[in-house]
């Protein structure tokens, strides 16, 4: 079969022509005698080329040519005119007809036309089938790394980004969570649309809820004119809340609305708009915490957790430490012009060694450091900041000859809970989960070393 076309035209005789004809030559086509049951076919029908009249009763080929190329873009339409109304033939092709073809015209013309636009439809799609294939690759790309940690991070982030639920990212400062939410965007069906990130605690909270939701005009003083909210913005497309656990308790009570109810209200409006995005949201905090101290609502947290991420620290996948500055490297190396092309040997194992409390933040500044201060072909040690050349592994001395080496059990307990709140970068959560304690346990035991 070359392809499935509908047909309209109200003339009954040359519509079965034109439908006999296209058929014998291999067309599978659908016949019909106004422009709105044309438009309704397409509806619910996928067609590979729309062939139409323009003169008819009604609704006019050229409107359906222009709602045709509205709502079915890649659905290429080609019109069929008599000689005398060529201007008008050329306005269906201004209006986004792929095509058109003078009366009277033989079967075998009409089929031709029909044929090289279904081709060009189905080229379409495969040059866009090879950008998606491009784009969700570079995406996966952008997570970088090849630690067993990673590669579940990066299989699960593909499983789930054509998905609209909403998701939580979790995880230290530094770990990556917007590259995450940018994936996550990036691979899902939404990717043409708007990705809209906010970091929460970066607006002030007299200002966050007019920024999520928008505002009406006069809303507040100085509101001289509406003004568009970030959820709007991103309508289609994909909002990234950055650090939720910040936003205060009536913004969330508005958020939760917005999510149960798909719609917006914004502040100072009797309205509400339709509301059509995905909401990714990421915290460093505890929120379970949170919800303990009455700083977060419970509801809310129940409606943002339905797809967990946690990303991993930087010292729990040390194999993609060298990867990752090698990556930063050559990004900074293009950036400023210099010819650095790799990491020396004595630098590469300082950057092993260290435990990167920023994570993957700190890796990244600290590379782009290390290219402002490159001399040579190779990143030496003295191009690394303090911090790190400095850096000497803790331990914790749990047997000796030299007694006074020793200390008691309660001063190992403590040297202990702190060097694995360090290397869980000070996640609370995490700790007592490492060290199988109830993290009230943790707290008490903590504020009894000064810990805050």
């Amino acid at each position: 079969m070359k392809g499935t076309a509908l047909l309209v035209e109200d003339d009954l005789a040359l519509r079965r022509s034109l439908e006999v004809g296209l058929s014998e030559l291999g067309f599978l086509v659908h016949a019909y005698g106004s422009a709105n049951e044309g438009f309704a076919h397409l509806g619910e029908h996928d067609v590979d080329v729309v062939l139409t009249d323009l003169n008819m009763p009604n609704v006019s080929g050229l409107e359906l040519c222009r709602r045709t190329v509205a709502a079915r873009p890649d659905v290429p339409v080609v019109v069929i005119t008599a000689f005398g109304n060529l201007d008008t033939a050329i306005g269906a092709i201004r209006a986004g007809a792929y095509d058109f073809i003078t009366k009277p015209a033989e079967i075998e013309a009409v089929a031709l036309v029909l044929e090289r636009a279904v081709q060009h439809r189905r080229l379409r799609e495969e040059v866009r089938r090879l950008r998606s294939d491009i784009a969700r690759r570079g995406a996966a790309d952008e997570i970088v790394g090849e630690s067993s940690a990673i590669r579940a991070l990066k299989e699960l982030v593909a499983r789930i980004a054509d998905s609209d639920t909403t998701v939580l990212i979790t995880g230290e400062s530094g770990t990556g969570k917007e590259v995450t939410a940018r994936a996550l965007h990036r691979l899902s069906r939404r990717a043409p649309r708007p990705f809209v990130a906010v970091n929460c605690a970066a607006v002030p909270e007299s200002l966050i809820e007019s920024e999520l939701f928008g505002h009406a005009r006069f809303a507040f003083t100085d509101a001289r004119t509406a003004r568009t909210g970030l959820l709007a913005q991103a309508e289609g497309g994909t909002l990234f809340l950055d650090e939720i656990g910040e936003l205060p308790l009536s913004a969330q009570a508005k958020l939760l609305r917005v999510l149960q109810e798909r719609s917006i209200r914004p502040v100072g409006s009797d309205h509400e708009l339709p509301f059509d995005a995905r909401i990714i949201t990421a915290t460093n905090r505890d929120l379970e915490r949170a919800i303990e101290e009455g700083r977060f609502r419970e509801d809310l947290f129940f409606r943002i957790h339905v797809l967990p991420v946690e990303l991993p620290p930087l010292r729990a996948r040390s194999g993609d430490v060298l990867l990752l500055a090698q990556h930063f490297l050559l990004q900074f190396a293009a950036r400023t012009g210099k010819a650095v092309t790799s990491v020396g040997p004595a630098a590469a194992e300082l950057l092993i060694n260290y435990q990167w409390p920023g994570n993957v933040r700190e890796l990244m500044n600290s590379m782009e450091h290390a290219i402002a201060l490159a001399r040579f072909e190779q990143i030496a040690p003295e191009d690394l900041p303090q911090r790190i050349r400095a850096y000497r592994n803790s331990h914790i001395i749990v047997a000796g000859d030299n007694p006074d080496e020793l200390v008691p059990m309660e001063e190992v307990e403590r040297r202990y809970i702190l060097r694995v709140l360090e290397s869980v970068g000070g996640n609370k959560r995490l700790a007592a989960r490492v060290l199988k304690l109830d993290r009230k346990t943790l707290y008490r035991k903590l504020e009894r070393y000064g810990v805050s």
